[in-house]
């Protein structure tokens, strides 16, 4: 069975195949395809961002299409970044720039008022031949900012998010030790905690059309 995951960002890639790799699925990436379109995403919410993206790319390609949209939103900065997440910094923006705009809008905040989560929507979207069924799973993380990065694993703002229960930034966790507890990884586990469901309809005859 196979599933396009429509991303570019080999972190969040990984992260998606080592869920979905054991229940049988053949992940396909953008790097699949021929000429992928380059979604916008100007949704006002992650949950339209990520159906936009699933449902273009179900089209396109006529696969079962995952598409994720996520970030970081920070109590001090009323949400911010937010879906901006990714382009924080700029529309040339790279996780590098985002960290350091994101400190030095923090410059000066207590501890205490660096609360943050990360949030993730997961959208799954059928091509229109299969009935165009979708679904959305979607979950956050909670933690808070820190004063400087720490560890060099993970990727976006991993390094500056600090996970109190574990006492550590992401960018200091394994992949398998953060996907147990990150906002992707819950919202992977809802995905397969679905799957016995979801694959009836992946797996549903191609309609015909009429005419």
């Amino acid at each position: 069975m196979k599933i396009l995951v429509a991303t570019t960002n080999p972190g969040k890639l990984a992260e998606i195949a080592a869920f979905l790799s054991p229940l049988g699925i053949e992940i396909l990436s953008l790097s699949d395809l021929k000429n992928p379109p380059v979604v916008t995403e100007d949704g006002d919410t992650f949950e339209a961002n990520a159906l936009k993206k699933a449902r273009t790319l179900a089209v396109f390609s006529g696969l079962p299409t995952l598409a994720d949209d996520s970030g970081l939103e920070v109590e001090a900065l009323a949400g911010a970044p937010g879906i901006h997440s990714a382009r924080y910094s700029g529309e040339d923006a790279n996780d590098a720039g985002n960290n350091e705009k994101l400190l030095r809008a923090l410059a000066g905040i207590p501890e205490e008022r660096r609360a943050a989560r990360f949030v993730c929507v997961l959208a799954l979207s059928m091509p229109p031949f299969r009935g165009g069924a979708e679904q959305l799973f979607r979950a956050e993380c909670a933690g808070r900012i820190g004063f400087e990065p720490r560890g060099d694993k993970g990727f976006g703002y991993d390094p500056l998010f600090f996970y109190p229960p574990l006492g550590r930034t992401f960018g200091e966790l394994d992949r398998e030790t953060k996907s147990g507890v990150s906002h992707r990884g819950r919202a992977l586990k809802r995905l397969a905690a679905a799957w016995p469901d979801l694959k009836a309809i992946i797996k549903q005859p191609r309609i015909r059309s009429r005419g």
